[in-house]
């Protein structure tokens, strides 16, 4: 192909987006997880363009000062992750290899412990029809180490029996370590059933563990071969683990000790910490009246790294390159810092103009935390602030479709955008919510007001293949001259009036005939499920009950690991199918019926 032919004819603002699209999708920047030699790399590509644009800091050394010295607004985030300082299995005398035999669960309390075991099968306290682990007089295993299956009981194919599509809800090790603990286990052994066909293969990683709330007992897991030769020692006649997983499959077998004489050591000492990760920001200086006045513009810059939290539990410990999550949106963002900077260096520029505050933001993935950061420490006085322009997911337009978020954020704000909308060529479709998934919503919360441009969602969204060579740089040259046109209003024409009304669509990432109108987080909570961060007036949502901060555990029983199989679902369904969803809500776990509606007509 001619690939110099191609590139020639997408123009220059294109290929620039594809080279910074190609440069920070590689795997050289490891997939730009808060924490990691990789985005500190890219922070550095980040602030490099920036000065190349010419931009001054956008930040001051420290809190309180005036002076903008720095490319940099560092913070931490907490639980930095379960880091193992010091660990031990041992059966008797022989002791197992680390990383090999066993893996010390991200969830592990700090102790150590030698007793006998007990067998606890799926260690589920009510499952499908009826099934337990456990038996009805409520049986404690004090003074012994708990062994359980991984997931729930599988057929003879070995995939599940409760679920058509991969595990159900109670596949979850959270709760299964919760019943063990609370039942005086005083040491847990998770193991994979063997043979079973969906189920993540070899050993987690205690960063990828973390299964709930930190325990105060010790918690392995153990290889399939390690556990099964422990097994047949320590039961009485000699049974393998694939027999013990056919009992307890079938539901034959509660809690049952082993023999007192195989006496099993568990050792862990785990710590946790904060992460240190930087939001890079620059300023582009206004001038005239308005100089001293401000418009944002800014995109996330961070991704998932190894998939250990927001992805796919089936691609942790493969490398995301995020190319369009989102190098597309800090791309377009790059982009623009030069092509505003010519503009205002231009006679074309008006003599009164705002100045602009570029940014890239870590660490959205988890939960927004960079742009909260920001917004809970600004460095401009918000009054001072126009408008904030989000820039999250641009490099996938199809069929010249766009979706605009926030255009009901401030008072005749649609109004204002139409005529550049038309002109942009591109289909528009226009959400008046100022929330969502992305940062622009830290700022909505903050009373300023938003546009957020995102292409849509897609099969490699938060997967491993999402890479530089699947975007569209032609499309994304069309979203980045529409945002060129909208920052050079909002930088010289009238200041816009906030519009603290969230009326709107709860915009769901992604083009489903129905929407159910929750805003879900992407912070890790250690527990499958999507966070719900807010929830819209008359959505199916609403209707139903859902509140803020539920968590949705499951889908009509197909257990949601986060928001991307919560968005899968969504584009199953029809306008008046009814679904059930399971969540939990302080503490308790409860089930709603809910009626999904159509989503609404965007334009």
């Amino acid at each position: 192909p001619d690939i110099a032919g191609q590139l020639a004819a997408i123009g220059p603002v294109g290929q620039q987006w594809y080279q910074h699209v190609m440069t920070l999708s590689n795997p050289y920047f490891e997939g730009r997880a808060p924490g990691s030699d990789g985005i500190a790399a890219a922070a550095n590509y980040v602030e490099f363009w920036m000065r190349q644009a010419g931009l001054e800091p956008g930040f001051p050394a420290k809190e309180g000062e005036s002076e903008r010295t720095t490319y940099r607004q560092p913070f931490e985030l907490p639980g930095a992750g379960p880091k193992v300082i010091d660990s031990a299995v041992a059966i008797g005398d022989r002791a197992l290899k680390s990383g090999d035999d066993y893996v010390v669960l991200g969830s592990s309390g700090s102790a150590s412990v030698t007793a006998p075991l007990a067998f606890a099968g799926y260690a589920i306290e009510s499952g499908k029809d009826g099934y337990t682990s456990f038996k009805e007089d409520g049986e404690d295993l004090k003074g012994r180490i708990a062994v359980f299956f991984r997931y729930e009981p599988i057929n003879q194919e070995g995939v599940s029996r409760w679920s058509e599509r991969r595990w159900s809800e109670y596949s979850a090790a959270a709760p299964k370590l919760e019943a063990l603990a609370k039942r005086g286990a005083v040491g847990v052994i998770m193991v994979t059933p063997p043979d079973a066909r969906d189920a993540r293969r070899g050993l987690e990683t205690t960063a990828t563990s973390r299964f709930g709330d930190r325990l105060s007992i010790p918690a392995v897991q153990l290889s399939i071969e390690a556990m099964d030769a422990l097994m047949q020692q320590a039961d009485p006649d000699a049974r393998s683990l694939a027999e013990w997983r056919q009992k307890a499959d079938e539901g034959s077998v509660t809690t049952v000790p082993l023999k007192d004489s195989v006496q099993v050591t568990l050792k862990a000492e785990v710590t946790t910490g904060t992460i240190s990760t930087d939001n890079v920001g620059g300023v582009l200086r206004g001038a005239g009246s308005l100089a001293d006045e401000w418009v944002i513009v800014g995109s996330h810059y961070d991704h998932v790294g190894f998939g250990n939290y927001g992805a796919d539990p089936r691609n942790r410990g493969k490398l995301h390159p995020g190319a369009d999550d989102n190098a597309s949106g800090t791309a377009a963002m790059l982009c623009m810092t030069r092509l505003m900077a010519d503009w205002y260096g231009s006679d074309d520029a008006p003599k009164d103009r705002r100045s602009i505050l570029f940014m890239a933001f870590s660490a959205e993935e988890i939960g927004l935390d960079g742009s909260r950061h920001w917004t809970e420490h600004p460095t401009l006085k918000q009054e001072s602030i126009n408008a904030m322009v989000n820039l999250d997911m641009v490099g996938r337009l199809r069929n010249d479709e766009l979706v605009v978020g926030g255009v009901g954020s401030a008072k005749g704000f649609k109004e204002w955008l139409r005529p550049r909308f038309e002109e942009s060529g591109l289909t528009i479709r226009a959400d008046p919510s100022g929330r969502g998934p992305s940062d622009h919503a830290s700022f909505y919360s903050a009373g300023i007001p938003v546009l957020f441009l995102f292409t849509g969602v897609h099969d490699v969204y938060h997967k491993p293949g999402d890479h530089g060579w699947t975007v569209n740089p032609g499309g994304a040259a069309k979203v980045i001259t529409l945002s060129e046109a909208i920052t050079q209003g909002l930088v010289s024409e009238a200041k816009l009036e906030f519009e603290g009304k969230s009326a709107g669509s709860g915009q769901d990432r992604g083009y489903a005939k129905v929407r159910l109108g929750v805003s879900p987080g992407y912070g890790e909570t250690g527990q499958p499920g999507v966070v719900v961060e807010a929830v819209s007036d008359g959505t199916s949502a609403a209707d139903a009950g859902i509140k803020k901060g539920d968590v949705l555990l499951a889908w009509n029983g197909e257990l949601l690991e986060g928001a991307g199989d919560m968005m899968d679902q969504l584009r199953k369904h029809a306008p008046g199918d009814k679904v059930k969803i399971k969540l939990r809500r302080d503490g308790k776990e409860l089930e709603v019926d809910v009626t999904m509606k159509a989503s609404k007509p965007r334009g």
